[in-house]
């Protein structure tokens, strides 16, 4: 497999972009919006940037990773030829269903296509294809040029032959692929949004501040970034349909969202991606909010 197709541009997609396109993939990346492509490739070339400052990276192999990407409005121009197709758009099953719908008339009867959905059962998406043999999950972590695992999903249907190429083309990206059965959350999920959910329960009640909470869980338990500060990082409207994904796949009442991670969605604090969330973002400083802010 050396001709891969991206399906959406944002943080997700061009991370998965740069990825390969770094590994010697030609990648053709496809978004509905210019902007959102010109976006991309602007973040992709700051964060090579980044990797040449450091020394990770030479001037000519940044070059060469930036040529070896493709931009596309068009599903089918953008998918026709390649051997694999992931998919990065929003976390949104009927979008998902849509797209691999599309994906499935338009890409090759042998081509695999992969979903790096979070948590959005892949057996679900694959029921919408002719091949579900082929329909897996690819499960990057952000962010994904830097980040080590992939999360392996295999659907009901997936083939072994599907799941050992996607594991062996995750190893040549030098990251560590594990592979998972098609349960709501996946682990990762499964195990990091109770905490994080709780976290913000933890806020909600009172019991103490929002860098107090942070603190704790980076101090005590050798966490890189606080529940809260991470839940800001992913986006809070994403934590949010993660945990309705947990809450309607088990019905089980602890994956319930936390009152207050709701009102936030819905008032429009994501996180950083709108400047505000359990921190303000303002001029790209982050400062705590005050504490009873949240307390309900």
């Amino acid at each position: 497999m050396k001709n891969i197709a991206v399906i959406g541009s944002g943080t997700m997609g061009n991370g998965i972009a740069h990825t390969f396109a770094q590994f010697g993939y030609q990648v053709n990346l496809i978004d509905i919006s210019n902007d959102a492509l010109s976006k991309a490739l602007s973040t992709i070339s700051k964060n090579l940037d980044r990797q040449v400052s450091k020394g990770t990276l030479s001037e000519t192999e940044k070059s060469d990773t930036l040529s070896r990407i493709t931009v596309y409005n068009d599903l089918k121009e953008g998918v026709s030829d390649v051997s694999l197709v992931v998919e990065a758009a929003t976390e949104n099953l009927e979008l998902k269903l849509k797209i691999f719908k599309d994906i499935d008339s338009f890409a090759k009867s042998e081509a695999i296509l992969a979903s790096n959905t979070s948590s959005i059962s892949i057996t679900k998406i694959a029921s919408v294809t002719g091949r579900g043999d082929r329909v897996i999950g690819m499960h990057f972590m952000n962010p994904v040029p830097v980040m080590k695992l992939v999360e392996v999903i295999r659907g009901y249907a997936t083939s072994n032959e599907t799941t050992e190429a996607v594991m062996e083309l995750s190893r040549k990206l030098a990251k560590v692929p594990v592979e998972v059965n098609d349960y709501p959350g996946f682990v990762a999920n499964r195990i990091l949004m109770p905490m994080i959910n709780e976290a913000i329960y933890t806020l909600y009640e009172g019991v103490a501040g929002v860098e107090e909470i942070d603190t704790v869980m980076k101090l005590g338990m050798a966490h890189p970034m606080g529940p809260l500060q991470l839940a800001d990082f992913i986006g809070l409207d994403v934590c949010l349909a993660i945990l309705h994904v947990l809450h309607d796949g088990f019905g089980n009442p602890k994956y319930a969202p936390c009152p207050l991670l709701v009102n936030m969605v819905t008032a429009g604090n994501k996180g950083v991606k709108s400047g505000e969330g359990f921190y303000n973002y303002a001029n790209g400083v982050k400062e705590a909010k005050v504490a009873s802010k949240f307390s309900k």
